[in-house]
């Protein structure tokens, strides 16, 4: 006798939002239901552990189409549903018998893996059709029962004689649209890419009937003929649940190379496996080289998310930090809160600690790599090791820790890539600073001005050739307390006691001569002065504490109008000095103004900036060419 019933008062409320609102995708259907399909056969796994009288079956999972009469079917050979289980999992949305069936076990003597909230995987079934039916037998029970509902206010349910071995889920696919062609979700090759893209990992087979061309015969190939053949689509185990040492790494590089189409082999794969409070796996890879769309504003970090080999995300930002964005790869764990469509996680201390530990196993291969296999970490860092700076830059240095050591930079006195621990070994028995220097564009560092007292006596400077690299070292301060210092800074001094005394006591005799040309430049520098650094250059730029010419030149780039506080250095000891000494002397200030404001062109020129005045600037050239 067939039973019509209402829906209960919330199932009607949230069967609309079900429908219409709660999943992105309609094809996200075929995935909740073959979750459910999976999730019953676990069920009767599990119970035919204990009871000897459960028949044993081979299990499998059916997807058929019929064209003719437009419908969809999935079958399953799991524990099926009695009338009251029926009503309960499916009369009311959001009842989860999944649920209830893992509260009853104890799960420290089970490995039973429950994927789906039935009620409220099932109604995704209503996104693409306009009645669905629900045959299912409870396996020990001698009767069989048809669920009927087209999604509105009711359903109804009756005894059937027909006697089936689960449950088959009937869909009657809506009428198709202008904007919807339903009928897409009967083709064969549209099922087929539904099932690898969301299923391909459920642990049991899942079949459809696939198009199989004949021979020819007779050698008349131009007869060719074709048959249908009931074929298993999902490949079921997961490489990343396999044990390490079973995966061939040739294996592991055509997996990499076909999910993330790429052409190469990685770089890099790193296998996590997690058990405890947090159960996951992870496969994560580098990139040999950086993916075409590396850059493009449209790629999105994140990593694929993946429930008990169900397919949830492609890009789930919360699972690796934005620094990592280049790192592709997937997390699969049953202990991730996701919202009630599962596309979606939810703020959780669980998300964090899995993101923590993927960040932290990650960095932990890096610093192998930089240990045992130096030419390929640099490979590496000359493609990612930007990335790295900026996770070092961000948050005002949060992760100085973590990733101080993963940095190399170019040492000037060895002439290759050090890390700072490096070059921390290497200094000298008297320096206390690290000390580098900015070079964006590429000019000669070693015949800077500055460079020349350093290289006297022996220190060792990095060349910063990134734009990001003189921000990172401003928000890392020092290396293992050692401070960093810019051989641009104002304030350094090289020179022994005594030296640094005679050029403070030749500033105090010449204060009014400096006075005169920094009142000169007053709108270009914050002074000019006499330099503890020049030994044969007769001047240079140096900037004072905070922002120095190359973060100018960046921030530039930025439209930002924030300048370098810049300091015009003279070497008292060079002829150029004793020249506009002289000028000074015999009152002769418009020409030492001239010759001030042609030195200052100059070290903006050396610096890689263009003269104030170009125009000016050339005729002053000219001007000295003809003396």
């Amino acid at each position: 006798m067939k039973e019509t019933k209402e829906f209960k008062t919330e199932t009607k409320k949230l069967l609309d939002m079900m429908i219409h609102s709660i999943y992105t995708h309609k094809e996200i259907f075929l995935r909740e239901l073959i979750s459910n399909a999976s999730d019953a056969i676990d069920k009767r796994h599990f119970m035919s552990l204990t009871d000897s009288k459960m028949p044993i079956v081979d299990y499998e999972i059916k997807v058929e189409a019929d064209k003719a009469n437009r419908t969809l079917t999935i079958s399953d050979n799991g524990i099926g549903m009695s009338k009251e289980e029926l009503e309960d999992n499916l009369g009311t949305i959001a009842k989860s018998g999944s649920k209830e069936f893992l509260e009853q076990l104890d799960k420290k003597d089970t490995d039973v893996d429950i994927i789906g909230q039935f009620g409220v995987g099932f109604y995704s079934a209503f996104m693409v059709a306009s009645k669905v039916e629900v045959l299912s037998h409870k396996v020990g029970s001698d009767k069989t029962y048809l669920f009927t509902s087209e999604g509105l206010d009711s359903y109804t349910i009756e005894e059937v004689d027909e006697l089936i071995d689960g449950t088959k889920i009937t869909l009657y696919l809506r009428e198709n649209q202008e904007e919807e062609n339903y009928d897409t979700y009967l083709d064969e090759y549209t099922i087929k890419e539904l099932i690898r893209k969301y299923s391909d990992y459920v642990r049991y087979p899942i079949k459809t009937w696939v198009t199989k061309y004949d021979k020819p015969k007779d050698g008349k190939e131009d007869e060719e003929s074709t048959h249908l053949e009931l074929e298993t689509i999902n490949s079921m185990i997961p490489l990343w649940k396999k044990n390490k040492n079973e995966v061939k790494e040739e294996e592991l590089n055509e997996f990499y190379k076909q999910k993330f189409m790429d052409y190469q082999d990685p770089l890099l794969s790193v296998f996590i496996n997690v058990e405890g409070l947090i159960t996951y796996r992870s496969l994560l890879f580098i990139p040999r080289k950086p993916l075409f769309n590396m850059y493009n504003d449209k790629n999105e970090r994140g990593l694929q998310l993946y429930t008990k080999g169900v397919f949830i995300l492609d890009k789930c930002k919360d699972l690796i930090p934005e620094y990592l964005y280049f790192v592709k790869g997937l997390v699969d764990s049953a202990d991730l809160p996701l919202n009630i469509s599962r596309e979606l996680l939810q703020e959780d201390r669980q998300i964090k600690k899995i993101a923590t530990n993927v960040e932290k196993r990650l960095l932990q291969e890096l610093e192998r790599m930089l240990k045992n296999e130096p030419e390929k970490y640099q490979e590496f860092f000359k493609d990612y090791g930007r990335a790295l700076k900026f996770g070092l830059y961000e948050n005002y240095g949060a992760r100085k820790e973590s990733l101080q050591d993963l940095i190399i930079l170019h040492s000037l006195t060895l002439d290759k890539m050090v890390t700072f621990k490096e070059y921390k070994e290497n200094m000298k028995e008297a320096q206390k600073a690290i000390y580098y220097v900015s070079n964006l564009d590429g000019t000669n560092v070693k015949d800077l001005p500055q460079v020349e007292v350093l290289k006297q006596k022996g220190y060792d400077i990095l060349v910063l050739s990134d734009d990001v690299d003189e921000f990172m070292l401003q928000v890392m301060k020092d290396y293992d307390k050692v401070p960093f210092k810019s051989i641009s800074e104002a304030d350094l001094n090289l020179l022994n006691e005594e030296e640094s005394k005679a050029i403070d006591d030749l500033k105090e005799t010449n204060k009014d001569f400096l006075k005169t040309l920094s009142d000169d430049l007053k709108d270009d520098v914050s002074e000019v002065t006499l330099s503890k650094r020049l030994v044969d250059d007769a001047f240079c730029l140096t900037t004072k504490e905070g922002l120095s010419l190359s973060m100018e030149k960046v921030l530039k780039q930025q439209d930002s109008m924030a300048k370098a506080s810049k300091v015009l250095e003279l070497n008292p000891k060079h002829e150029l000095y004793n020249k506009l000494e002289n000028l000074y002397k015999d009152n002769k200030l418009d020409e030492l103004k001239e010759y001030i404001s042609f030195i200052y062109d100059q070290a903006l020129i050396v610096e890689g900036l263009d003269p104030k005045d170009p125009i000016k600037y050339s005729k002053m050239v000219t001007k000295l060419l003809l003396k």
